[in-house]
């Protein structure tokens, strides 16, 4: 195999190969290593390479393999994390030139949990400052561009997780998603993104974003964020908030399919903007799940309608966290960070707490919409990849930090905790590509991970490489 066929080997096939001592671990990152050290200048995926740590994982892999040591699920896979998550051997960066080079002295839960399993960290991969937006670029590693087409937004705040994944940086690559930010480049970049349920992946340190915050793969198949889910999933002391219950076998039942399934699809939450090719490539995949076996239907959401003025106040709010860095480091950050940030320097605790009144029956709507329905379907974002420059595309009204009316179906349902994920469902005139949400009942991520399977064996998408 060419090393461009190593580098788009799904972690299921390439376990196997290792395991059955078809492919040597040392082989195969070496290859690894050369295609991203030839690739990388035009894609800029990562924060930080750990070439020489993944070398000798690899060494440790395959004396482990030929000296009958324990074989994981994940013995010798590539997996990356994002510059968010905290990692002791590897610097976290946050996108930001305020923390350059720093050092945390403790691990993500999910790094031990993948490297138990035999997984070699690559290294750690770009994100926006501080996770504040869906466009791929930071004041600290400047801009991600989309393997698709050079100079265009691969989507944010995992920008290089969705990246990497496209451009065939190995098979897996965590992410993390506030607002959307797992979704949004697996939309932008033609991969495959899971959103899991809030409280299924452990996310340590806590965020402090309303819990709003959730921990998911992005990969180029279904199965290979399937068998990532199971390695990461399951409660953890160090974040109260995770689920009691472990990760259900989703590799095993991955096909059982949706037939029988009731399936709502909503091509606009009744109020969000959508670019019409987007649209209809939306429309042509929801269609496809009635020749699943599915029933399909077009509905209104009653319960989307607060969700603009939520998430613009809350976002905002958010930010303001941040605000005891402007007076060192202001210049040197995202000027349309600094006016998110500053948008919300008069709200009050009254203010908040008022919002918070608002967006409880907002996620209680929601919930009690989804009794009638098992998914829901709509875009996963309202545009294809635009110049990884801007803020907005140039056809859309210009604003100081508002990147949020773009991206209107993925936020609703970090609010509201439901598994949601973004499966490539085809590409624009100008080949870009465009992601279908598909949204399930809270806990039920074995449900969105078999009809996303579903739909990707009546719609394949894995074969498509970009031309880099």
């Amino acid at each position: 195999m060419t090393n461009e066929d190593l580098g788009f080997l799904p972690a299921t096939a390439l376990a196997e190969l290792i395991r059955t001592k078809q492919l040597s671990p040392v082989e195969y990152m070496r290859s690894l290593l050369d295609r991203i050290a030839a690739l990388e200048p035009k894609v800029n995926a990562f924060a930080h390479l750990a070439a020489d740590q993944a070398m000798d994982a690899a060494r440790a892999a395959e004396k482990a393999l030929m000296g009958g040591g324990r074989i994981g699920r994940l013995h010798g896979v590539p997996a990356t994390i994002k510059d968010l998550a905290i990692t002791k051997d590897m610097p976290t960066q946050s996108g930001s030139q305020i923390f350059k080079g720093h050092q945390p002295t403790e691990d993500n839960p999910v790094v031990p949990r993948l490297r138990d399993e035999g997984a070699i960290i690559l290294g750690k991969t770009t994100t926006s400052e501080f996770g504040w937006t869906g466009v791929s670029r930071s004041p600290l590693t400047g801009i991600t561009h989309n393997p698709w087409k050079y100079g265009m937004n691969a989507g944010a705040s995992s920008a290089g997780a969705g990246a990497a994944s496209a451009a065939g940086f190995g098979p897996l690559h965590q992410g993390s998603d506030g607002a959307g930010s797992i979704r949004m480049p697996a939309h932008f970049c033609g991969v495959f993104g899971l959103k899991p349920s809030f409280g299924r992946v452990p996310y340590y340190p806590v965020g402090t974003g309303d819990l709003t915050s959730h921990m998911g793969p992005l990969t180029r198949t279904v199965a290979d964020s399937a068998l990532m889910l199971e390695v990461m999933a399951g409660p953890h002391p160090l974040d109260y908030t995770t689920l009691e219950a472990g990760p259900a076998n989703y590799l095993a039942r991955l096909k059982e399919g949706v037939k029988g399934k009731r399936i709502a699809y909503s091509p606009d939450l009744g109020h969000a903007r959508v670019d019409p090719d987007v649209a209809a490539l939306v429309k042509k995949a929801a269609e496809r799940f009635s020749d699943l076996g599915a029933t399909v239907e077009e509905v209104a959401t009653p319960w989307a309608a607060p969700g603009p003025e939520l998430i613009r106040f809350f976002w905002s709010a958010h930010m303001t966290r941040l605000r005891p860095h402007l007076a060192k480091w202001r210049d040197k950050m995202d000027p349309c960070l600094v006016a998110c940030i500053e948008a919300s320097e008069n709200v009050t605790v009254a203010e908040y707490q008022a919002a918070r009144e608002r967006k409880m029956p907002y996620i209680a709507h929601i919930h009690r919409w989804f009794e009638d329905w098992d998914f829901l379907l709509t875009p996963s974002v309202s545009v294809a990849a635009f110049p990884a420059e801007k803020l907005m595309p140039d056809h859309w009204p210009s604003h100081a930090w508002d990147w949020c009316s773009w991206a209107e179906f993925s936020y609703p349902f970090n609010m509201s905790w439901n598994p949601a994920a973004s499966v490539p469902c085809g590409f624009t005139g100008d080949g870009l590509p465009v992601g279908l949400q598909i949204v399930g009942r809270r806990f039920d991520d074995l449900g969105v991970l078999q009809a996303a399977a579903a739909f990707e064996e009546a719609q394949p998408w894995a074969d498509r490489r970009p031309a880099l």
